[in-house]
């Protein structure tokens, strides 16, 4: 019996964004993408259900267009980039829901701090570029709660509330390019 050859892909860093976004004073949110990150994934021949995903972030490349929110983001009041330059998720199931849905699980480590999430991918579809690449592209979102990771900072308000919200919203638009193998 033959078994299908494994597909390699990687992420079209030109082509992808990877961020999140989070409450600010309660109100309105606040936008950061991380400017440098790779990834992997490997399939049985174009079928993504088969998927093993692996992703790793620059914690210091964080960009919020904010400076000062950035610094104060790669301290040790967030991601304490100098002594974690990583955050990791590496994919463990992909379930398709049909309709170009899927439902991903793995895990997601931040701060040396490993835990499970649940992340909602649509498949956007396969096409070959100008230049005779094959490409897939997907969206991603998924929701954590940032303190389970140790990104405990905030700041209670006069008015009530918080000035940063727990709750953070993970986005993603990935382009992957198939590798010759």
């Amino acid at each position: 019996m033959r078994t299908q050859e494994r597909t390699k892909w990687a992420i079209d860093p030109s082509h992808s964004k990877i961020g999140f976004k989070v409450k600010h004073l309660m109100i309105s949110n606040v936008l950061g993408n991380f400017r440098e990150f790779e990834g992997h994934v490997t399939t049985d021949g174009d079928d993504f259900s088969t998927a093993a995903i692996s992703i790793s972030l620059n914690s210091a490349s964080i960009d919020t267009e904010m400076t000062d929110r950035d610094t104060h983001l790669k301290s040790a009041d967030f991601f304490d980039a100098g002594n974690y330059p990583k955050i990791t998720f590496d994919g463990s199931g992909l379930k398709d829901l049909g309709n170009d849905i899927y439902e991903l699980t793995g895990s997601l480590v931040i701060k040396g701090v490993k835990k499970p999430v649940v992340l909602s991918v649509e498949y956007g579809g396969l096409m070959t570029d100008p230049w005779g690449n094959v490409k897939a592209g997907f969206s991603i979102t998924g929701k954590m709660n940032r303190k389970e990771w140790g990104l405990n900072w905030n700041a209670v308000l006069e008015a009530g509330g918080v000035l940063v919200g727990e709750e953070l919203k993970i986005i993603g638009d990935v382009e992957l390019i198939k590798s010759a193998n």
